[in-house]
């Protein structure tokens, strides 16, 4: 099979791969789109250690499934699904609570790093757990399924407040999953939405989904700006879909007493917190990981229109040409968002 392979740090090699092996409780898809995440940018060039070479990326994806592996069940070739980005083992305590996403045995699917290697889905076909695969309607598109992994982790950082939100609620950060949060919130009815980016073509996306747009590049001037539109009501709630130290750092500072930090993007391993304010202001700080569980609400809620994943797509290319997509990405092309792929 055909495929696009990490073969060397920022490089990219596009040829024939071998096919992968079903094993028993195992289903093999052909991809017929795969999107490409941040992650995979920042990882390509192998500092953060989650993608040596040689490796196949790419973990956001649907499909049809091609073959049925021993003992699986429920599952018949040519139905279109989407599948999870963990591969969880469904035993271990975590999973028995839940909580996939920390399972012990946790895989994520085009990821390389010391404990183990899992071919992604930049490719032609995939082997993945039966457990982990998710049916797609029949109205939902290709395209459309492979956005369902970054809307269930948008869904997940929403779920670890539970059912109490309060507005307004800003997000830092208007990329993929900030604007996925953003319009998540705004299809729940909160219509206190901020969003904070340096980039004026993403703040558009968010005015456009339902978010009022907040000039990120003069840090002093976001929170007069917030209080102006909020009419000197402060952020109960506040999202960094960025993860480095100035994005930390502002997600904390536009937080009213006593209010609620989550934090879903990390770009960066480590960053300065200011434990003053975090304490003093008795602030919760909330971690999120990717998703647990939230699968069938994501598919649901694209399938009755409730979200709209396409508003996303930058554009859609053939995976032959993955190389120069990557790295227009990595060089930060400002029309860019999000890059789909067709094998």
């Amino acid at each position: 099979m055909k495929a696009l392979t990490l073969s060397a740090p920022n490089e990219l090699r596009y040829g024939e791969v071998p096919d992968p092996e079903v094993r028993a409780g195992e289903v093999l898809i052909d991809v017929r789109a795969c999107g490409v995440c941040g992650s995979d940018i920042h990882g390509m060039d192998g500092s953060s250690g989650r993608r040596i070479p040689p490796i196949i990326m790419g973990h956001e994806a649907a499909g049809t499934i091609g073959r049925v592996g021993a003992g699986v069940t429920g599952w018949s070739v040519g139905d279109h699904v989407t599948f999870d980005s963990t591969i969880y083992c469904g035993t271990c305590s975590y999973c028995g609570r839940g909580q996939v996403n920390l399972c012990d045995r946790r895989r994520v699917l085009g990821v390389s790093c010391d404990d183990y290697r899992q071919p992604g889905a930049f490719a032609e076909r995939v082997v993945v757990p039966a457990h982990i695969v998710h049916r797609l309607p029949d109205e939902v598109t290709f395209i459309q399924g492979a956005l369902v992994e970054p809307l269930a982790i948008a869904l997940h950082a929403i779920s670890r407040l539970g059912d109490a939100i309060e507005e307004p609620v800003v997000v830092v950060g208007a990329g993929v999953i900030g604007l996925m949060v953003i319009q998540a919130l705004h299809a729940r009815g909160i219509k206190g939405l901020i969003a904070v980016d340096i980039d004026g073509s993403r703040l558009e996306r968010a005015r456009g989904l339902g978010a009022q747009p907040v000039d990120g590049a003069d840090p002093d001037g976001v929170a007069k700006t917030v209080s102006r539109l909020t009419s000197d009501r402060e952020a109960g709630i506040v999202f960094d879909a960025v993860g480095m130290r100035a994005t930390v750092e502002l997600a904390v500072g536009l937080t009213r007493k006593g209010g609620r930090v989550v934090l879903v993007g990390n770009l960066a391993p480590r960053v300065d917190l200011p434990l003053q304010a975090v304490v003093t202001r008795e602030l919760t700080l909330l971690g999120s990981a990717t998703s647990a569980g939230e699968f069938p609400l994501a598919i649901a809620m694209i399938s009755e229109g409730r979200i709209d994943v396409g508003a996303m797509v930058s554009a859609v290319v053939p995976l032959r040409d993955g190389d120069l997509w990557m790295h227009r990405l990595q060089a930060g092309d400002p029309s860019l968002l999000k890059v789909i792929f067709e094998p």
